[in-house]
């Protein structure tokens, strides 16, 4: 499907013109705005591209509204760097869960609600991919816009500073709003609307579940090391990716540590690794972002996700 100029009767992507194996298709940037509004919300302006800045001017202004405030779902580059710029092209404040990317009084947390533009945006904190990430539940829709915790298309990577446990958390408390129809359609940071959000969340939990258990097999077989774990879990990983996987790995150890089922593992990914934040792609194509895993699990279940939904092997 089209992306850019895809979203709901509330919500219109704007997609920026940074493709890459790490973003998909681009940045996925959300305009907010009930019907005849004269303002409208901007969520994750993405990156610091003059041209695609001034369109989400251009795109609001089109049906005459200003942005009124900049929301960021977490603080990385290609979510967050146009912020300021876009701030200064519009005069609006710009929010977000951490305060080194708020520019005004107001920051976001879990349980605020944002109203304006004729819409209410309800904050839900989902850090996993980020310690900052949180999810931003658009009411009038019964849509999430979900940053990196979900994706449009593959699966997500935790970043540095992520944490899995936080992210199994956080893909339990956005299952059980698909669950009771408080969400029915995910808009992604990156990668299409997803209209299916139960099944989609389902499968990124049992993916999860997955590749806990091929990392514990690996343990079990006397792998040490980030570096040996990818060599066999995801020895079909395209090289350019490599050193996420080996981030990815070290996510899934520290969280088997934290739980009791590992030892530490005290040889980490390279520096160059500190702050990596986007997707990867396999030698096949399917794209991956960020994540870590469930502390509720010492007995982490071994299960293969369903077939129809299984995808080769990614490094997340």
């Amino acid at each position: 499907m089209t992306i850019d100029g895809s979203g709901t009767s509330f919500a219109t992507c704007v997609l920026a013109p940074n493709p890459s194996p790490m973003t998909l298709e681009g940045t996925n940037t959300w305009l907010i705005a009930a019907p005849g509004s004269s303002s409208a919300l901007v969520v994750d302006p993405g990156p610091e591209d003059e041209e695609h800045l001034r369109r989400i001017v251009e795109r609001a202004e089109e049906t005459g509204r200003r942005v009124a405030q900049i929301l960021l779902t977490h603080g990385h580059s290609d979510h967050s760097a146009g912020a300021r710029r876009l701030a200064a092209l519009t005069d609006a404040p710009v929010r977000a869960a951490d305060p080194a990317h708020r520019l005004g009084s107001e920051g976001l947390v879990d349980g605020d609600v944002v109203t304006a533009a004729g819409c209410e945006l309800r904050v839900i904190g989902t850090p996993g991919h980020s310690a900052d990430s949180l999810s931003l539940l658009l009411s009038q829709d019964a849509a999430l816009l979900t940053g990196d915790a979900v994706l449009g298309r593959g699966t997500t990577v935790i970043a540095d500073g992520g944490s899995l446990a936080d992210y199994l958390r956080s893909l339990d408390a956005m299952k059980a709003l698909a669950d009771t129809a408080s969400v029915r359609v995910l808009l992604p940071g990156h990668g299409p609307v997803v209209s299916d959000p139960g099944s989609t969340l389902a499968y990124y939990i049992e993916h999860r579940a997955e590749r806990l258990a091929e990392v514990r097999a690996a343990l079990a077989a006397g792998d040490t090391t980030a570096q040996q774990i990818v060599a066999r879990v995801y020895h079909d990983v395209d090289p350019a990716v490599r050193r996420f996987a080996e981030l990815s790995v070290q996510a899934q150890l520290d969280y088997l540590a934290a739980a009791g089922l590992a030892c530490p593992v005290t040889a980490r990914p390279s520096a160059a690794l500190r702050g990596a934040s986007g997707r990867m792609r396999s030698a096949s194509g399917r794209a991956c972002a960020g994540a870590r895993c469930r502390r509720s699990a010492p007995n982490v279940p071994r299960f293969a996700a369903s077939r129809a939904r299984q995808s080769p092997r990614v490094p997340c």
